[in-house]
């Protein structure tokens, strides 16, 4: 059960992976969050990335392909995987085709979450995460309790500078030129499944097991 996840930031990829681990027992990989351990390490890597991210530009193929190939022959992503972050581009796309052929396994599902710019931009714009404990929080959807704290530990609530709106455009028009097509290459494939990523999380779910179990 080999599934990538496609759709602009904000879209809800990681949101959605996260409930559909625990549905499946598979595990959530996300290019995202390993890039943001980099940064958080302090090393020069981790230096280049947090440039690369803070203007809203995708890390370089060789870096995200190596950072994959290692994580997808963990022992855990032998029963199926969710990847969410990569492909970007159709070259990632064909060097994930080779490093799933060099594992004996084949992705079997691209899903590709539709969501328009706007409700991009008002979905991270929003979004604050707590320093202390990494808590989550969404200005419209889930706001804290007291404006500011989180509600777990207390701890002070900020915006990623990679949130702001400038980025965020930024980031929307960089994926629909660098990402759209690996969309049309799965499609090619037959692959591709597209949800209204616009809808609630619970119909998203659903309909990705439907997917799934058809």
């Amino acid at each position: 059960m080999n599934m990538v996840f496609l759709g602009p930031p904000g879209a809800g990829k990681g949101t959605y992976a996260k409930e559909l681990v625990r549905i499946l027992e598979i595990p959530h990989i996300s290019t995202g969050d390993m890039f943001r351990e980099a940064v958080a390490s302090g090393s020069e890597l981790g230096k280049k990335v947090e440039e690369i991210l803070k203007k809203g530009d995708l890390v370089p193929d060789d870096l995200t392909i190596s950072i994959v190939k290692e994580r997808l022959s963990h022992e855990d992503c032998k029963k199926g995987f969710i990847l969410d972050g990569f492909p970007r581009t159709v070259d990632q796309a064909k060097a994930l085709d080779e490093i799933l052929t060099s594992l004996g396994r084949e992705l079997g599902y691209a899903v590709y979450f539709e969501v328009s710019e706007d409700i991009v931009v008002k979905r991270i714009t929003n979004r604050r995460i707590c320093k202390k404990c990494g808590k989550i929080y969404n200005l419209i959807t889930l706001p804290p309790k007291i404006d500011g704290k989180c509600d777990i530990c207390g701890g002070e609530l900020y915006q990623r500078e990679d949130d702001r709106e400038e980025v965020v455009r930024n980031r929307y028009k960089v994926y629909m030129n660098n990402t759209y097509p690996v969309i049309e290459y799965y499609q090619k494939q037959n692959k591709l499944f597209t949800i209204d990523g616009a809808s609630g999380v619970d119909s998203v779910i659903k309909e990705v097991l439907n997917i799934i179990r058809r």
